[in-house]
This record gives C-alpha cells, structure tokens and sequence, in this order.
C-alpha cells in the first residue's frame, strides 16, 4: 500500500509505479477502516490523484478530490452508497447486481473458476466471488505471479488469464458503477470509481500490445 507521512511537514509523495494499483483500488474501495481514511485525508492526495489522473490520461481536466470531514461521516456514507437498500443498495459493489445478461450463481462460478488458476478461493464468510474487491485482490495476485517467474510460458499464460478477467468481468461492469456513483454526488468515491476504470483500461491495452 501507499503510505503517507501523518506529520502534514513531511508527506512522502506516492510513487504510482511502486504500487500495484489492483491493490491500491482493493484497498479505498473495501470496507471503511480508519487507516483507509486517513490516508485520503492527506493534504497530499489531491496532488496525488492528480498526478495519477494525468499519468493515467482520463478525459478531461481534474475534477478535484473532496474527502469526508471525519471517520464517522465516511463510514455511514460508505454503507448508505455500497452495503444498505432495498432491494439493493444504490451502487452495489459486486458484478451480478450490474450484469444482468447471466444468472447470479453463473457469474460467481465463473470468477471462481478463474481464481482457481492460481489455487485461490473466495472467503464466502467474508464476501462472494463477484465482489469488487474480491475480484482487484485476483488481479493483484495474478500481476504479480507475472512479474515474479522466470518461466514464460506461466508468464504468458497468466497474462492471458488477466486479460480474459478484466475483458468478462471488470470491464463488463464497473463503468455502470461509475455512472450510479455519478447519480449520487458522494464525496471522494465518484473520482476513485473514475481512476479505477481508467486504470482497468490502461491495464488491457497494455497486455494486449
């Protein structure tokens, strides 16, 4: 994870190529923790998120980062837009409530199949297969097996396996979140969705080049 100096004095910049972003996005997007919270309370994020929206080239300028003003507003907002609704919540962080071309228990066997590729299993006590953070989490894992064997055939194999996921399930529902959070006006969440997509983007043009 990145980390950033509490001391607003000494701030240590986040250095975007020394961090797996899968995991930066598994991190703001899991459920709220405090340490979660202070980081994007850092004066520094703003110059941060920045940086990474023109690193990453999203359209338009940057629209600014606007943080909750202490733990408990974050938090309930958290519930409110993720984990609390009838029958859903507003924005619903798992790929079945988005994609409706397929049965529920059809998307989450396919995501479990694909975790098997590396001997992994969802914790179901914890969340379903087709959970946001979940699936970042399987592509995090899978980026770094790629970038940690001296075989090439696992490494071309497991690049296939990322480009495949991210074609069938990251790609084929998270802009639909992006466009709910939109409908929300929530602090913070709206942007992280937007660099989120961005970077699941980036991520494919450059596996597949």
């Amino acid at each position: 994870m990145p980390t950033i100096a509490t001391d607003e004095t000494a701030i240590a910049p986040i250095d975007w190529q020394q961090n797996d972003l899968y995991r930066f996005f598994a991190f703001v997007f899991a459920p709220p923790s405090r340490q979660c919270f202070e980081l994007l309370s850092q004066p520094a994020l703003l110059e941060a998120l920045q940086n990474l929206w023109h690193r990453l080239a999203c359209e338009g300028e940057f629209p600014g980062f606007e943080w909750f003003a202490n733990y408990e507003e974050y938090e309930s907002a958290y519930i409110a837009l993720f984990d609390v609704g009838i029958p859903e919540p507003p924005v619903p962080l798992f790929e079945s409530a988005h994609d409706k071309t397929r049965p529920p228990p059809e998307i989450a066997l396919e995501n479990t199949y694909f975790y098997e590729v590396l001997g992994l299993k969802s914790d179901p006590s914890r969340a379903v297969p087709d959970y946001l953070v979940t699936q970042l989490e399987f592509l995090a894992a899978l980026r770094y097996t790629r970038e940690n064997t001296s075989e090439e055939e696992t490494a071309l194999s497991v690049a296939r396996a990322e480009t495949e996921f991210l074609e069938r399930h990251l790609l084929n529902w998270v802009p639909t979140v992006r466009t709910k959070l939109d409908r929300t006006a929530a602090p913070g969440f709206p942007v992280l969705m937007t660099l989120l997509i961005q970077f699941l983007n980036h991520r494919h043009q450059g596996l597949a080049c």
